[in-house]
């Protein structure tokens, strides 16, 4: 009789535990302002982390009529892919209440690669690049698109 009750409980067990893990990153997935509100970026679920693609950018750099491309990339082979689209954060784990960490960032403006963390403050995720230590670093600001 036991046995038969844990079986009625093992699909509502399942059902919650797989409602807890989607809702987990709930909050940060969706598009957000840069500091400068110039550009978008979308955070979304990727291979059980998270991830971030630039999908708008107010003024996209003069390329005479072509879509904006990732010219500072060091990897010259990279250097002709659009930056609408492209991935700028990969990696993510969630760590804690609103904190997320284990990713990197990739800067299109200098080409270089950043380890980084995101914190989630009500509609503000405080976005930290850096290199070697977290205390090495710059945090933007970024602000949930309504």
């Amino acid at each position: 009789m036991k046995t038969f009750h844990y079986i009625l409980l093992l699909p509502l067990l399942i059902f919650y535990s797989i409602g807890s893990i989607a809702n987990e990153g709930e909050a940060v997935i969706g598009q957000w302002f840069t500091s400068d509100k110039t550009g978008k970026i979308e955070l979304y679920p990727c291979g059980g982390k998270l991830c971030g693609k630039i999908v708008w950018l107010e003024n996209p750099p003069p390329v005479y009529g072509n879509p904006p491309k990732d010219v500072n990339n060091p990897n010259a082979s990279l250097r002709g892919r659009e930056l609408i689209g492209m991935n700028l954060l990969e990696g993510f784990v969630k760590k804690g209440d609103n904190y997320w960490e284990g990713g990197t960032i990739y800067d299109p403006e200098n080409g270089k690669t950043y380890k980084c963390n995101m914190k989630l403050e009500g509609d503000v995720l405080n976005v930290r690049g850096y290199i070697g230590f977290s205390l090495l670093g710059r945090t933007e600001k970024w602000t949930k698109v309504k």
